[in-house]
């Protein structure tokens, strides 16, 4: 795998950890949402900590999307499973959750976990065959 794509999955972990943190961060100062008064979620993004949230948030959904343009879903989706290590991190230094080491192991035995699932090949082979015909038939 070449380094563009590397660099895109680690995009696709620093957008998606730096959003769901910092939108966490901002829907405590919104306080509880529920379904009977669902107009309050929009209200919610006047909040500049939502807001910010946001604009990440569709950055790793642009980032993510580009994963999986070249990538199986099942390669991408493990690969960026370093995300729960950092969304952890964050929560605890930015957020001051506090993370039991019950919670830490957890972690650390989904991410070992998923991390054999993102050590196969980043594309089916059918798949590669699929494209490469159709490369040759456009030529």
């Amino acid at each position: 795998m070449s380094r563009r794509k590397y660099f895109v999955l680690a995009l696709v972990v620093a957008f998606g950890s730096a959003g769901n943190v910092l939108m966490s961060r901002g829907m405590k100062d919104v306080g509880q949402i529920t379904i009977a008064h669902w107009t309050e979620a929009i209200a919610a993004l006047a909040n500049p900590w939502v807001t910010i949230a946001t604009v990440l948030l569709i950055g790793f959904m642009i980032t993510y999307l580009t994963a999986l343009s070249w990538a199986d879903l099942t390669y991408v989706l493990p690969a960026t499973s370093v995300s729960y290590i950092l969304v952890a991190l964050l929560g605890q230094f930015i957020l001051g959750e506090h993370i039991t080491a019950l919670r830490w192991l957890g972690i650390a035995l989904v991410t070992s976990g998923v991390g054999f699932v993102a050590r196969g090949r980043s594309h089916t082979p059918q798949i590669e065959r699929m494209e490469e015909a159709e490369k040759r038939s456009r030529d």
